[in-house]
């Protein structure tokens, strides 16, 4: 069976994420809440729509894709389910409504049609009961994250008497089309993210009370530095709502038994009103002075303290392995409390994974996935050392779990045949991989580098395909990953290899572009030859891309900016994964793009309008200066596509986790017989087009949007997308790539772009000047 038709029931914040992700997938949808009281009877349905088009962060990876979601009520057109392939519920957390519109489902639904639901800790067998058993072979959970969009995780929760291809075809829909990471979790309460999270989140409340820290200190003790999301604890309860805490705290304990009491002031939060973001003052309350943090001993606020906590500040550069094995050793109060947090949570994750989930991989995999953690529970009880846990359960009495006694190396064990995963009866056993993934660490420890150096590495992906990783902070270029590169030509035009991706597993950033220091360095310095010399052999590095005897496809995740832009819009073709947030953002630093960027937008432009007798050739010059001067960034693939960044032959892997596969298959695709294309020649348009923009930029600074050097800035782009200033004349790459480095190194010498640059690499925020 194929999904091709959603039916989504709730037009909260999840259900209408379902919906906005499924549609950006090119999936239509139909999304139905109740009918409104008054008028337009599908009016929620409709307003969530028209508030996910204005929402930042944008639920939609493309605002054109609204177009495929029909609204309506659950009165007036449930019967529209009638040829949904898949319809999800994401109604009150309550199980009486839910099972009363699962009543009414099954009256309406295909025969074939899987029903879900997208409760957040309901057990399946509560949710079905009352249904026939064809009904129930066809329903499961499917419990996504908020921001649906922005969180890899999935949990899919089998019922009693789900088939197992309806997991098999949910599970494949969920991973190729909406690009998520599955979990297959257990039927029990709370399912795994949420059972761990919760018991996570009451256990920082009381051992907050018990230390007596603030909300911001914790905040910094649960945030990045303990390998946690940058929203730590208390940021992300006002994300999702401090009545959805209170909620499902009490909805688990009566479920479980299990004691998940609240303290009393999270109760009054909540009865006076603060619920969080949505009320606009919860744990933290933001308004025209600054982000205010809540005294949780007055329930006043006061502005919100940088946390220093020099006495940990050792640990902050260490890998993450390293600060978690630190920290058990750390002295001072806050080491006290993480450490005490910690090993209340592994002790609980040992203890309930076996109720949770099928093996440890997958719970690991639920809480980095669905709450951003680094290093997943047991991969973190590793790290911190099995010994110290044991020692940990002896020191409080009580009896270790069983998990933590069969561990008797560690969770997890590496083998030359690969990872192996503890099992309640203290074997290790193979952890399965990822669906798709091609896990490069694995690569790098199992004899496939074919080359390296301190900027990047060459990869043998299999199958004749070589992969260009680069390996700098924040995955920057410099001389190191185009030496790499040639190393890896070398080597294909041997007639050993097909072809190359360009590509990495960085979950923030495919390349940041050039190595702004090196680059600043230089500048102070004077050394303007070495300089020159750097920009053209960046320029053919670039260049050469194109002119290979094989075919390269780039596969960028996440931050595409500046250099790695450019390499982006000089591929073969580009294998994008739907999080692509690309630009040419130079002018931020006081430069234009100089690695081919600006050449490349002017050539592109302008090819995509000479089928057109009567267009303005002027209208390829304004889009590229538009984009360039501007610094624009793409906001997901499918904003990069709109604006060029991408072509109409370009491709998009919604789950990052395929984007090599699928890249590499592409380069398999375009291998036999292939051929680089001839260099291009366009006509620049020279005085004419460098007037008219030239005029632009002035007027920009008469309406005072812009600074002296911002117009400085602007005309130099514009002369180099003119041509020039003479007549118009037909040039080749070359002559705008001359143009461009030339431009470049102007506007690098002035001592407002190098302030700038100094500026950015000290704060990491551009300087107007």
């Amino acid at each position: 069976m194929r999904i091709n038709k959603v039916g989504v029931i709730g037009a909260g914040a999840m259900g209408t994420g379902i919906a906005t992700l499924c549609a950006s997938a090119g999936v239509p949808v139909v999304l139905l809440d109740v009918p409104a009281t008054d008028g337009d009877r599908s009016a929620l349905a409709r307003g969530a729509v028209a508030r996910a088009l204005k929402a930042r962060p944008a639920p939609f990876m493309d605002p054109a894709a609204a177009s495929l979601i029909s609204v309506g009520n659950t009165d007036d057109d449930l019967e529209r389910l009638a040829d949904c392939d898949w319809i999800v519920e994401a109604i009150i957390e309550q199980p009486a409504p839910k099972q009363a519109l699962f009543a009414r489902l099954e009256q309406v639904a295909r025969a074939d049609a899987i029903i879900a639901s997208n409760t957040s800790s309901i057990p399946m067998r509560v949710l079905q009961e009352g249904r026939g058993a064809a009904f129930r072979e066809r329903f499961l959970g499917t419990h996504f994250f908020n921001p649906v969009r922005y969180l890899h995780l999935l949990e899919i929760i089998p019922g009693p008497d789900t088939a197992s291809s309806v997991v098999s075809t949910l599970r494949h829909f969920a991973e190729r089309t909406l690009g998520k990471g599955v979990v297959i979790a257990k039927d029990a309460p709370g399912f795994i993210a949420n059972r761990i999270g919760l018991y996570g989140m009451v256990r920082v409340l009381r051992l907050m009370e018990q230390y007596q820290l603030t909300i911001d200190e914790v905040d910094f003790l649960t945030g990045p530095f303990t390998g946690r999301a940058k929203s730590a604890t208390f940021r992300t309860s006002d994300i999702s709502g401090i009545d959805i805490l209170v909620h499902v705290a009490a909805g688990t304990a009566a479920a479980t038994g299990e004691d998940f009491t609240l303290p009393d002031w999270v109760h009054q939060l909540v009865a006076s009103g603060r619920l969080g973001e949505k009320t606009g003052a919860g744990f933290y309350r933001k308004d025209k002075k600054g982000i205010a943090t809540l005294d949780w001993r007055t329930l006043e606020y006061a502005p919100q303290e940088a946390v220093v906590a020099e006495e940990l500040a050792y640990l902050r550069k260490a890998p993450l392995a390293e600060r978690l094995r630190g920290l058990t050793r750390a002295g001072g109060n806050r080491a006290e409390f993480v450490r005490h947090l910690l090993t209340d949570v592994s002790l609980y994750t040992l203890a309930t994974a076996p109720e949770l989930s099928p093996d440890i991989v997958s719970v690991d995999r639920a809480m980095e996935w669905g709450y951003g953690w680094e290093m997943g529970p047991f991969a973190q009880v590793d790290a911190m050392g099995i010994e110290f846990l044991r020692d940990q359960a002896k020191a409080r009495g009580v009896e270790p779990p069983a998990l933590l006694s069969a561990a008797r190396e560690g969770c997890y064990r590496q083998l030359n045949s690969g990872p192996r995963q503890i099992t309640l009866l203290g074997e290790y056993i193979p952890v399965e991989p990822v669906p798709g993934l091609i896990h490069l660490p694995t690569l790098h420890t199992t004899g496939k580098v074919v080359d390296h150096n301190d900027a990047a590495a060459v990869l043998d992906l299999g199958d004749g395909v070589l992969l260009l990783e680069f390996r700098a902070k924040m995955n920057t270029l410099g001389p190191g990953v185009f030496a790499a590169m040639e190393q890896a030509a070398t080597r294909i035009r041997s007639g050993a290899f097909e072809g190359l991706v360009i590509g990495n597993a960085d979950p923030r950033a495919f390349s940041a572009g050039a190595d702004l220091g090196a680059v600043g360095t230089r500048a102070k310095a004077g050394d303007w030859k070495a300089l020159e010399a750097a920009i053209a052999a960046f320029q053919q590095g670039v260049m050469d891309l194109r002119r290979l005897p094989f075919p390269v496809v780039v596969a960028p995740a996440g931050l595409t900016l500046g250099g790695g832009c450019e390499l982006l819009l000089h591929a073969d073709v580009v294998q994008a994964h739907g999080e692509l947030y690309a630009g040419l953002v130079e002018v931020g630093v006081g430069l234009l793009p100089g690695g081919g960027g600006t050449k490349e937008l002017l050539f592109r432009f302008t090819r995509e309008l000479a089928p057109y007798d009567e267009a303005d050739p002027f209208e390829a010059v304004k889009r590229a200066f538009k984009l360039i001067s501007m610094a624009t960034t793409s906001t997901s693939a499918a904003d990069a596509r709109r604006l060029g960044f991408l072509r109409p032959a370009d491709r998009i892997s919604m789950n990052r986790d395929h984007l090599l596969a699928d890249a590499k298959a592409r380069v398999l695709d375009l291998a036999p017989g292939y051929t680089p294309p001839p260099p291009a020649t366009i006509r620049a348009l020279g005085r004419e087009a460098y007037g008219n923009l030239k005029y632009g930029v002035w007027a920009m600074q008469e309406a005072g949007y812009i600074s002296a050097h911002d117009v400085r800035i602007g005309n130099h782009v514009a002369y180099v997308l003119s041509g020039g200033d003479g007549p118009p004349r037909d040039v080749t790459e070359q002559d705008i790539l001359d143009l461009e480095r030339e431009a470049f190194l102007a506007l690098l010498g002035t001592a407002e772009t190098q302030a700038r640059i100094t500026h950015m690499l000290e704060t990491g925020k551009p300087l107007r000047n």
